[in-house]
């Protein structure tokens, strides 16, 4: 999906400046990624989307982006004390990032 948003990015003059931003950031984190099929009518949806952090025993998640549009749009986000969820959601993200962790973010 990041192959797409790079080109929307680079089509937009004000939006440009994110490309560098990303590249510096694969660049330093490790990230997990997977090939999805680019989107199109009739295609499969097979994104992977998901938008959690775990902080102690709190889990924040939802569909909030965080970018200007997101603080526009009508998003969710649930926070949930609990030691219990928390560490069901740290074995969830652990296994993503097993599964997909050695996949490559490729930046353009």
């Amino acid at each position: 999906q990041m192959d797409e948003v790079q080109r929307q990015w680079g089509a937009q003059a004000t939006a440009s400046w994110k490309i560098n931003a990303f590249h510096s950031i694969v660049a330093a984190a490790s990230f997990g990624a997977k090939r999805s099929t680019p989107y199109a009518k009739g295609t499969v949806h097979d994104f992977m989307h998901a938008k959690i952090l775990v902080a102690d025993d709190y889990v924040y998640m939802g569909s909030f982006n965080l970018s200007h549009s997101g603080e526009n749009n009508a998003e969710n986000v649930l926070q949930v004390e609990s030691a219990a969820i928390a560490d069901q959601c740290i074995a969830y993200i652990d296994q993503i990032a097993a599964r997909y962790g050695g996949s490559a973010l490729k930046a353009q």
